[in-house]
């Protein structure tokens, strides 16, 4: 591995079905307000809503509910929340659900006392936190973005037609997060697979840079093998345990930091699918399947031995009697073909993107170092054509 790097996760994990046990543990060493964030209702229908409003009115807490989280998060909502916090001085961010409550919370934790304007000050110059941070914790019903044990939050603003991910330090990751694959059977299937390929391409990201020989290469070719053969075990038995218990685990190691480590990274497709969200509101992890196989078919021959390795490593290709190119690119085949067996969106015209509007997508997009191939607004313009 080359390079330096120093590495640390200061979020502890609960796993397992008797995870929410230890809730009561956690919230002892938190003040008595708590600010109960969570999306459209759904666990309240699912019955985790009852569970946790009886463990902390059994704590002794003041519960200052944060409803209505939509998938992607907007500026005018975090104002919202940072209204809640100020106004209730909130001791704990509690957010329960899938990822794009658990990035709201942690907005909310660093923008609630923000002297400057959150959006500008984060999300546009892409500056530190200077101010008081509320600690969140997280209760997981829904996999796919890991943001139960980082620093990332995601934030859409519509007038700008931004969609914007800032990755924190470690005071912003979640202190602790709750994980009970039970609790993301109630999920619908289209929810389900798109969250199986966010995780999927953020071990690609990750994974398609560089050109030495790293362990976090190798973590990450067997995360990929477990979530595909998980993945494909789920979409026919959602209520399969064992599968969706490796799911959950394998979108936290995704994206905790560690298979990062030693590498450069890449991030393009997930800029790419932020722009088209930015302008669509599709669900996320459908916009980077979109976009996925015209962007790496785009770039394969830029970084060809990796795509070989991956094609060899993970999709089981026989390289015998061919071609690192054809390698590489049976090793594409394989994954669209799983992509299309999930039930993964394709196109982006199945999100509603016409020709008109790949000019301004594009310019919604922000270009990326990391990559085998650092792209110009042609070559945007060009993979978005390609993926329509």
């Amino acid at each position: 591995m080359l390079g330096n790097f120093k590495y640390s996760n200061p979020t502890k994990l609960y796993f397992g079905e008797d995870a929410l046990s230890n809730l009561k543990v956690e919230l002892a060493s938190y003040g008595t307000n708590v600010q109960l964030v969570y999306g459209g209702g759904s666990i309240k229908k699912n019955g985790i809503y009852e569970q946790v409003i009886t463990i902390l009115k059994e704590c002794g807490k003041v519960i200052f509910e944060d409803s209505g989280v939509m998938p992607n998060p907007t500026v005018e909502k975090l104002a919202e929340g940072c209204q809640i916090a100020r106004e209730h001085q909130v001791d704990l961010i509690l957010a329960v659900g899938g990822g794009s409550v658990c990035d709201y919370a942690k907005a909310v934790s660093i923008s609630a006392y923000c002297e400057d304007d959150p959006w500008e000050k984060y999300y546009i110059r892409f500056e530190d936190v200077t101010c008081k941070i509320i600690p969140v914790g997280c209760v997981l019903t829904m996999v796919g973005t890991g943001s139960e044990m980082n620093g990332g939050a995601v934030i859409t603003n519509h007038k700008q037609k931004l969609k914007i991910g800032h990755v924190f330090g470690d005071n912003v990751f979640p202190k602790f997060s709750i994980l009970n694959p039970k609790f993301t059977y109630s999920l619908p299937k289209y929810q389900m697979v798109a969250g199986c390929f966010d995780i999927m391409s953020h071990i690609l990201e990750q994974y398609f840079s560089g050109e030495d020989d790293t362990t976090s290469d190798y973590i990450a070719e067997g995360l990929l093998r477990s979530l595909i053969t998980s993945s494909k075990i789920a979409v026919k038995n959602p209520e399969d345990y064992e599968a969706r218990s490796n799911i959950m685990w394998t979108a936290t190691w995704a994206l905790n930091t560690l298979i990062a480590m030693g590498k450069t990274t890449d991030w393009e497709v997930h800029m790419l699918g932020q722009a088209i969200g930015a302008h669509t509101d599709a669900t996320h992890g459908m916009t980077l399947s979109a976009v996925s196989i015209p962007y790496y078919k785009y770039i394969m021959a830029d970084g060809l031995q990796k795509f070989k390795r991956y094609a060899i490593h993970v999709w089981d290709v026989d390289p015998s009697g061919k071609t690192d190119e054809q390698i590489a690119r049976e090793g594409l085949d394989r994954m669209e073909t799983y992509m299309k067996e999930l039930g993964l969106v394709m196109n982006l015209s199945e999100l509603g993107v016409t020709e008109a509007m790949i000019e301004p997508i594009a310019n919604s997009t922000l270009i990326m170092e990391g990559g085998y191939r650092i792209l110009n607004h042609e070559d945007i313009v060009n993979i978005l054509t390609n993926s329509l």
